[in-house]
């Protein structure tokens, strides 16, 4: 929802995703897992044959029924390999900034190793993460260049976090530890100059006093940002305007992130803090979601979302552009080459003029 007479902010996108890594101590309900196979549950299974249903992890990816993912995720290592997929990315379209997901990243081994390898390649370095073991990797990875870190928060108590896990792990003693952990990460996060924001999806008005929780708790040095679900779309959009509301938060800037389906709107309370609400937008590429048989609001709910990175097990490293159709995922060198990568760039510069057109008293173009 675009607000009248709040300043609009255009930026580009220049963001590439790298997942880096499959491990995770969490079994989320909802995990799209980055689009693939949970790798620990489908060793042994060939392409088509890709499960993502629970298994021995107890984890879900819950678009692996019929998006044709057709490899495993590997954990990427810092070395040279690497670095030549990142310079293959940045050749093929303007990448500024390397966003790592997984998986769990602050579990990946590497982690600090992989920031600075990314930092001094000269990417500012983000990451998105469930907090569960950043107490133990945040300060390193700080020193190596990290700059920013999204934390998903699912509960701010055991009962609220053990209600979105698999039965395996809907446990209130392994739901604790993992809260305590959230906390921990937060800490050092802040103490060690990280940004740090707080990613929370509001699902319905049941969900309103946990937000407000959250902005209680974690509000005065963590930016909240509040997500539409996307499968109770309706319902989710009036509790996050009932929270907003009960906050007495005023919107102060719309920001459009040119060139994907993300946009939010900042929002200042009466004693100064900030709060975000993040919508999707709906985007499409313009010829490769042209005939997707899930180009329509119920399958395809992220939209075009940008530019994702994997390393495949026992294969190349790969680009895909969308986690409901890994079937067009293609090693690097082939993105390099391809139409789609010039119709990716094509389509945030377009995006970007077009925005600046229709905002022209308004608009502030900047890096993302």
């Amino acid at each position: 929802m675009l607000l009248h007479k709040v300043p609009v902010e255009v930026r580009p996108d220049d963001t590439g995703r790298v997942k880096i890594d499959d491990d995770c101590g969490l079994a989320c309900v909802f995990c799209h897992n980055e689009g693939t196979p949970v790798t620990a549950d489908n060793r042994d299974a060939q392409p088509g044959q890709y499960t993502g249903t629970p298994g021995k992890t107890g984890r879900v990816s819950i678009y692996l029924a019929d998006n044709g993912a057709r490899f495993l995720a590997a954990r990427i290592e810092p070395g040279p390999e690497f670095a030549l997929a990142l310079a293959g990315l940045r050749g093929s379209i303007k990448t500024r900034e390397i966003h790592f997901t997984g998986g769990e990243p602050t579990l990946h081994p590497r982690l600090p190793a992989l920031v600075r390898q990314v930092r001094d390649m000269g990417f500012t370095v983000g990451l998105t993460s469930n907090g569960e073991n950043g107490a133990a990797v945040l300060e390193e990875c700080a020193q190596a260049g990290l700059d920013r870190i999204n934390l998903s928060v699912f509960g701010t108590t055991a009962t609220e976090l053990a209600a979105v896990q698999a039965p395996r792990f809907a446990s209130i003693s392994l739901a604790e530890k993992k809260i305590v952990a959230l906390e921990a990460s937060i800490e050092t996060g802040l103490r060690s100059g990280v940004k740090v924001s707080a990613n929370l999806v509001v699902s319905d008005h049941t969900q309103i006093p946990r937000a407000l929780r959250i902005v209680e708790r974690y509000g005065r040095d963590v930016t909240v940002r509040f997500l539409v679900n996307l499968e109770t779309e309706h319902a989710s959009r009036q509790a996050i305007h009932q929270t907003l509301a009960a906050l007495d938060a005023v919107p102060v800037r719309h920001i459009i992130t040119a060139g994907t389906s993300d946009e939010r709107t900042r929002y200042r309370l009466p004693d100064g803090r900030t709060v975000y609400a993040k919508n999707i937008r709906p985007v499409r590429l313009p010829d490769t979601c042209a005939g997707c048989k899930f180009n329509n609001p119920r399958d395809c709910q992220e939209g075009y979302y940008g530019v994702r990175m994997y390393r495949a097990k026992g294969g190349p490293y790969m680009v895909g552009v969308c986690i409901r159709r890994m079937d067009f995922c293609v090693s690097v060198g082939e993105f390099a080459m391809s139409q789609r990568a010039r119709e990716v760039q094509a389509f945030r510069d377009d995006e970007t003029a077009r925005l600046t057109a229709l905002y022209p008293q308004q608009v502030t173009t900047t890096r993302r």
